[in-house]
């Protein structure tokens, strides 16, 4: 008897953890089983139908032009099938722009926006009465020293 504890699933990190994006889903492994299983069935009809033809009793080139049909046929069906999972895909595509990229977007723009209002409002309501304020300081000062009020230092960086 085993009597060494087992971990937990959140010890082990299955818990939460995400699927991988090379992992197959079950709906995933599903559709590949019959996709396989139908082109199963398909060769095994088209192996049947061509010894059917080759054995039937008929001329060689009927025998070549009925298996050339037979071949046409299934490269039609196949041209369908993809037809249809490219009009799928490319729907989903549509979908996606239209209801995922779409509002991602305005979201985006929306936001630039507001930044550029809020740039704005900080230029004119910080930035531009600092400068001013600076500008009348530095006019004060240089009046002053023109008065004589204030010692002036042509070189403030040097220290006498």
């Amino acid at each position: 008897m085993d009597t060494a504890p087992k971990p937990l699933e959140s010890e082990t990190g299955k818990e939460n953890a995400p699927i991988a994006s090379n992992e197959i889903s079950p709906e995933q492994r599903k559709a590949i089983i019959w996709t396989v299983v139908a082109l199963v069935i398909l060769i095994l009809i088209t192996v049947g139908a061509i010894i059917f033809l080759l054995n039937a009793p008929m001329s060689t080139v009927s025998r070549i032009r009925d298996i050339f049909i037979i071949f046409m046929a299934i490269q039609s069906l196949l041209t369908g099938f993809v037809l249809v999972i490219l009009i799928v895909q490319v729907s989903k595509l549509i979908n996606l722009l239209q209801n995922e990229i779409k509002p991602i977007l305005e979201s985006t723009n929306e936001t630039v926006s507001t930044l550029r209002g809020t740039a704005a409002f900080l230029s004119n309501n910080v930035a531009e009465p600092v400068i001013k304020m600076n500008e009348y300081l530095a006019g004060l000062m240089k009046a002053l020293a023109i008065l004589g009020l204030i010692r002036r230092n042509p070189n403030p960086k040097k220290k006498e």
